[in-house]
């Protein structure tokens, strides 16, 4: 893949606002979620670059392989919490939007296991990844992830 533009230097002052609304909603639940939310909605909008970064950042926190290969059958794997299956559902509904009218099952698992700020909180980790797979997938962004140290 080429790349088309280079948003950073096309748009300077815009993308370090993005990147710090990014890196305030980052913030705002377990590092965990926020990075299995991340693969998830960028498996869905085939963003290479977005599954590359942060496969390679859950990895770096601990996340399993085998969690992160099962990922995109996660209803059928029980490998993951009832919290994280309710982000994964909420994360499908607010990604598939134009598929049809999926959220009121998703908010109800939703609103089972966060509470209101954090429901908020994950739509807008949600928003973020999606505008960031649209900038990658538009524009045809890759970068390069450094190699993992190995930890011995």
């Amino acid at each position: 893949m080429t790349a088309k533009l280079d948003v950073l230097a096309a748009a300077p002052a815009l993308m370090k606002q993005w990147r710090a609304m990014s890196q305030a909603v980052n913030g705002s639940l377990e590092p965990s979620l926020v990075e299995l939310v991340k693969i998830r909605a960028s498996q869905i909008n085939g963003c290479a670059n977005c599954l590359n970064m942060h496969t390679a950042e859950a990895r770096a926190q601990g996340e399993s392989e085998q969690r992160l290969d099962v990922l995109a059958a996660w209803r059928e794997a029980p490998l993951y919490t009832d919290r994280e299956r309710a982000a994964l559902a909420w994360t499908e509904a607010l990604t598939r939007l134009s598929e049809g009218h999926t959220q009121e099952a998703a908010y109800q698992a939703l609103a089972a296991h966060f509470s209101a700020e954090e429901q908020v909180a994950l739509t807008l980790v949600i928003n973020v990844i999606n505008g960031w797979n649209r900038l990658a997938v538009g524009f045809g962004t890759w970068l390069e992830q450094p190699p993992r140290r190995s930890v011995a």
